[in-house]
């Protein structure tokens, strides 16, 4: 029985691909300019309640400073990790969704003008700025013009 010899998964001409065509899109201007504003836009709202003043209301402060920092996290990276941008984009949304909808749903009596409008304003940029990240991952293409992961059709001696 002969043995084979395989070379590892990250040697594969696809993945190397996929790969070199992920940080060629992480390097354009539109992908810095979403990873900048999603930067601002999560560090903003980790200390929304300090800079608005509604830092009195513990349980707002307290989800406003993890929602932030998890939303930094999420798309602050995109330069990095782009190959992964889709799924963490459409988490960043949930992120920014969440954060319209928190001064009415989390404890206490939070749901002021001021935490309301903070929150309003940022959570809307934050997931106009995750639908932007998901759709740029989606929607680049290659150098030939093709979407990735799009096959190219092969034809064969007499096909038209």
């Amino acid at each position: 029985m002969a043995s084979t010899h395989r070379a590892p998964i990250e040697e594969h001409p696809d993945l190397m691909e996929l790969r070199a065509r992920h940080e060629r899109a992480a390097a354009t201007p539109r992908a810095q300019l979403i990873e900048a504003l999603a930067l601002i836009t999560g560090l903003y709202l980790a200390a929304s309640p300090w800079i608005a003043g509604f830092n009195g209301f513990a349980t707002l402060a307290v989800n406003n400073l993890i929602a932030g920092i998890a939303f930094m996290l999420l798309l602050g990276g995109l330069g990095t990790s782009y190959e992964r941008t889709h799924s963490m984009a459409w988490a960043a949304a949930v992120i920014g969704i969440w954060t319209c909808v928190a001064p009415w749903v989390v404890a206490g009596d939070v749901a002021h003008t001021r935490s309301i409008t903070s929150n309003l304003i940022t959570g809307v940029i934050a997931t106009l700025l995750a639908l932007a990240a998901a759709s740029a991952a989606r929607d680049r293409t290659d150098g030939r013009g093709t979407r990735p992961g799009a096959r190219e059709r092969r034809t064969m001696p007499g096909d038209r």
